[in-house]
């Protein structure tokens, strides 16, 4: 009787030995599975190879804290300037071929919605690598919205202060009346004069600059002609600094063909801003407008 209540208890003991030794297992998973998880709950956000074609886009990108994420640009991605020195400069979006793209190896491809010709686009879609593209309204609340939308593609919510910053910025111009009649002419050379009309990123610019487009006749862009120079009038001329530069300057823009003829010609208001700064409508939209702005009222 002594046997049994021996054996009796060295199989309980050993029952209880095994319970344990179960208890413990469970419970260490438990807690390595839940140290797990706040561990990639924690962690940084997973590291993206980007690709971007569009100036805008790609200031949004690095104004979100991803610059260092970015391994190719387009020829319009000119802010911030160190962009160029870290990412692969692929050039016009237009001539773009899918090899120079697939050869830097991207997890992420964003663009505009206006921008990639058709064969690229099926090509990027065909090569399965995530493509995003966006679109582009010519305004404070469309730029504040793209940021945004870039923010969520790639997953993070901290774009308040580029929202702020716009809004700071643009806060500053100050519309006088009466409004100054500005006419943005695009200019490679004398050989190559383009009024910029309705539904441009120019018009837009001087708009929210507090200025009076001097056209409305036409959309995109015409070539220039003395008549219409003549007959619009206007008080200030606008350019990019590339513009004004292949001109030689205010003096050679004063040797157009009808320049001396309007108001802005005959009181030397020629102005120019940097391309990208002027008609991109990223984070500096605010800043371009209020700049724009001083300009026209000087």
């Amino acid at each position: 009787m002594k046997n049994i209540f021996r054996i009796s208890n060295t199989l309980s003991y050993n029952n209880l030995i095994f319970l344990i030794v179960i208890f413990l297992s469970v419970t260490l998973a438990s807690c390595n599975k839940k140290a797990s998880v706040q561990q990639a709950e924690s962690s940084p956000e997973s590291v993206q190879r980007i690709v971007s074609l569009q100036g805008a886009i790609t200031e949004i990108v690095a104004g979100l804290g991803y610059q260092d994420q970015l391994v190719g640009v387009d020829v319009t991605s000119t802010f911030p300037e160190t962009v160029k020195k870290q990412a692969q400069d692929l050039g016009h979006v237009r001539s773009i071929t899918i090899e120079s793209i697939l050869e830097l190896q991207p997890t992420l491809i964003l663009a505009s919605d206006r921008d990639l010709n058709q064969s690229l686009l099926e090509k990027i879609e065909a090569s399965g690598i995530p493509l995003h593209l966006f679109s582009q309204e010519y305004s404070i609340e469309g730029t504040q919205k793209l940021i945004q939308e870039v923010a969520a593609v790639l997953g993070t919510t901290n774009y308040q202060e580029l929202l702020e910053t716009i809004d700071q910025d643009y806060n500053q111009v100050v519309v006088k009346e009466p409004q100054p009649r500005v006419l943005f002419i695009y200019a490679r050379g004398a050989g190559t004069l383009m009024v910029a009309g309705n539904n441009t990123p120019m018009k837009k610019m001087v708009e929210l600059a507090g200025g009076h487009y001097a056209i409305h006749e036409f959309d995109d862009f015409k070539p220039l002609t003395p008549e219409s120079l003549i007959a619009s009038n206007p008080d200030v001329l606008l350019f990019f600094d590339s513009g004004l530069q292949s001109l030689g300057g205010v003096e050679g823009v004063l040797q157009i063909q009808g320049v001396t003829e309007t108001n802005a010609g005959k009181n030397r208001k020629i102005i120019s801003l940097e391309g990208g700064f002027l008609s991109g409508f990223g984070p500096r939209v605010g800043k371009a407008a209020a700049q724009l702005n001083k300009q026209i009222n000087e």
